[in-house]
């Protein structure tokens, strides 16, 4: 065999090794989450951290962050240093394994470099910025993210256009008025859900294309179409816990795939 032949023969194998190694990850992914409830110890809750960039002059469009922010969040937990041996898996188990939280900050300047340095995945959306972290324990947040507001910086609505439908939208329920960080925690959920609910190979494309989504905002006759499509089975809902913000069990999202 020559040396072409058997750079090829490598080459299939390693491409068989990932398609596999994705495959596992994606397996977890699909189990869903929870099950273990919340620690005795509140210092102990799990929750991923997320960051979105907005400066103070030329704030990215909202549409466009959220994106980002989902993106991110289904990065994180696909990505091969979550899976089997990889050196963020049992920090990721340990979240994904409990009740599932997420909370989103704002950064700019400075901060946002410096966030850039913690262990995570950033995504840019036609300028727009998210970074999701590695979850952990609230109680050990690195000092470089506690130190990050929650609140007090929104965006207003915007107005993208059709999505392509290429690409799965996820419709956020308009109706609740959730604020930026709020829905971004929300479509980061929805994000999740989706790709574990699709098969593995419409996963695996959809992460080649780094998780490229698009957010719109639902009305209330869309959002009537969109939760029959859920009772359809065509589409997956993120109903919220009533944390923060909105009523527990509220549907906050509805996820849509790519159209075939």
């Amino acid at each position: 065999m020559g040396s072409a032949e058997l750079s090829s023969v490598e080459t299939e194998a390693e491409i068989r090794d990932e398609a596999a190694e994705f495959a596992v990850r994606h397996a977890e992914l699909a189990r869903g989450y929870g099950g273990n409830g919340d620690p005795d110890d509140p210092a102990m809750v799990q929750a991923m951290q997320m960051v979105l960039h907005i400066p103070k002059t030329h704030p990215p469009a909202r549409s466009a962050l959220l994106e980002a922010a989902a993106a991110a969040a289904v990065a994180v937990c696909l990505d091969p240093r979550s899976g089997p041996g990889g050196e963020w898996e049992p920090r990721y188990l340990a979240w994904k394994r409990s009740r599932i939280r997420k909370v989103a900050r704002r950064a700019r300047g400075a901060q946002w470099v410096s966030a850039g340095a913690v262990d995570g995945v950033t995504i840019d959306v036609d300028g727009a910025q998210a970074r999701a972290f590695v979850p952990g324990p609230v109680g050990a947040i690195d000092p470089r993210i506690r130190k990050l507001q929650i609140g007090g910086t929104d965006l207003e609505h915007d107005e993208p256009g059709p999505p392509d439908p290429r690409m799965p939208v996820l419709w956020v329920n308009a109706a609740l008025e959730m604020s930026v960080g709020k829905a971004a925690a929300q479509v980061g959920h929805a994000s999740m859900l989706l790709a574990g609910a699709l098969p593995v190979t419409a996963t695996a494309a959809w992460a080649a294309h780094d998780f490229r989504c698009a957010v719109r905002d639902a009305d209330d006759q869309r959002w009537a179409g969109l939760v029959a499509e859920v009772a359809g089975g065509r589409a997956v809902a993120v109903r919220d816990a009533g944390f923060t913000e909105v009523a527990p069990g509220s549907m906050t999202v509805i996820a849509v795939p790519a159209q075939p």
